[in-house]
Formats: C-alpha cells, sequence, structure tokens
C-alpha cells in the first residue's frame, strides 16, 4: 500500500502539520511534500521527534490556523514568511522561536494598519498602529512607519535586543545565564513602561497565551507521528 506524507500548513488539513493520507484520498492535492513508497518507508521518514526544536513550518500552520485574534481565512501566509526572515536574523533561542509571530497575531491579528489603545486617549482616537501596535514614539526612536510590515519589525526587534544589556545590569544571575528567561525578560521590558527594579520575571502576555500553546500543539503533533510509526502503516487509520 501507497501512502502520501503531506504537510498540513501547505494544504490546510485539520488535525496538526503531518498527516498521513492514503493514495485515494491524497489524489486531492497537487503538490505532496513527499511519497512514501510503502509502510516500510513510513518508518524511515525523517520527521522532527517532540525533542527536537520547532521548525517555522510548523509555526507559520499553526499562526495560520490557533490564532483566535485573526480569521483564518484572512491570514496573508506571505506576510507571515516575511516575518519568518526578519526573526531569523535576531538569533532568538529555540524554545523562543516564533515569537515575532505570536506578537503579530495576538496585538493586530496579523493587520498591518490595525488601530488600538484608545483607552489611553482622551478623545478615545487610538494611540497605537501596526502589526504590533507601536505608539507614536516608535516613529521618532527608530524613524519608521508604523504600518511598514519590514521596517516596523525590525525596529520592534531590534527594541527588544537592546534590552538584553539592560536585564543584564539589572537582573539576578538566575535570569541572565537563562537564555530564555533573558529574552523573555527583554521583551517585557522592551514592550512595556519602566519599572524601577525591572521586569526580570516577566514574559509577555503573548508568550503564555499565543507562543506556548503552538509549540505544545507541535511536540503533540510530532508524538502522535511518532506512536503511528511504531504502530505501522495499519494503525495510522490509513
Amino acid at each position: 500500500m501507497n501512502f502520501i506524507l503531506s504537510m498540513g500548513f501547505m494544504f490546510g488539513i485539520a488535525g496538526g502539520p503531518y498527516e498521513i493520507l492514503n493514495l485515494e484520498e491524497a489524489q486531492q492535492f497537487t503538490k505532496p511534500v513527499h511519497i512514501v513508497a510503502s509502510a516500510d518507508d513510513l518508518n524511515r521518514f525523517e520527521i522532527p521527534t517532540a525533542n527536537d526544536a520547532v521548525t517555522y513550518d510548523e509555526l507559520v500552520f499553526e499562526a495560520i490556523n490557533s490564532c483566535k485574534y485573526a480569521k483564518r481565512s484572512k491570514v496573508d501566509e506571505k506576510l507571515l514568511w516575511r516575518l519568518v526572515k526578519i526573526e531569523r536574523q535576531y538569533n532568538l533561542p529555540e524554545s523562543l522561536r516564533g515569537m515575532t509571530l505570536a506578537a503579530a497575531c495576538h496585538e493586530s491579528g496579523y493587520s498591518p494598519t490595525k488601530k488600538g489603545d484608545r483607552k489611553f486617549s482622551k478623545d478615545r482616537k487610538p494611540r497605537a498602529l501596526g502589526l504590533f501596535q507601536m505608539w507614536k514614539w516608535w516613529e521618532k526612536s527608530y524613524g519608521i512607519d508604523r504600518t511598514d510590515v519590514e521596517a516596523s519589525t525590525h525596529a520592534y526587534l531590534k527594541h527588544v535586543k537592546r534590552q538584553l544589556k539592560t536585564v543584564q545590569k539589572k537582573c539576578k544571575k538566575s535570569v541572565v545565564k537563562n537564555e530564555k528567561k533573558l529574552w523573555l525578560a527583554a521583551w517585557a521590558t522592551a514592550i512595556r513602561s519602566p519599572k524601577k527594579k525591572g521586569r526580570c520575571y516577566e514574559a509577555p502576555l503573548f508568550y503564555r497565551r499565543v507562543l506556548k500553546k503552538w509549540h505544545s500543539n507541535i511536540k503533540q503533533y510530532r508524538q502522535e507521528i511518532e506512536e503511528c510509526s511504531r504502530r505501522g502503516a495499519d494503525g495510522c487509520g490509513c
């Protein structure tokens, strides 16, 4: 029996970024990623294990299908990959891969023209604008148009990275020596108002509300594939 292993992020398959299809079911898809010649080959196909770092392919799948702040039908996948391309340049820890996508999801639902933070304005006019809901000071400090995807994303990540030194000065070694905690504290420092003692043990809301769930979903999908592979093709619902 032949099988096609498809990537859900390409086809929008419900249930995860990987799904095993029999040949008849797979005929509806014109661009399968890989064709597995036999059930034996299924065990040889290299799929990341639950312990491997999440990939951007998997994260984009999650960003499209698991962002409750955006309508799936209106998500611009090309925009997501633009964000990925930029994030890759800032050397985030593997455990925080996808933070930029999660931020854009949570803050604006991936809308470069989103307006918000009216509650902080006496006349109820929006003070925040763009993917990351930046205030006016971003334009002066970084010389950007807040609705420009690439310029605003670079400014956003540069600002976060600059706070690493601030965290290193203010926080204890337990934070500074832990790359993940260091970056989370820097991110919280970057996007929130100044705090005298720093934000050493804080993290952005979108980390807990969005990114952690995406990473968890990906690990779960991989575990299901691993279990399926151990059982063989007949145990995969094929």
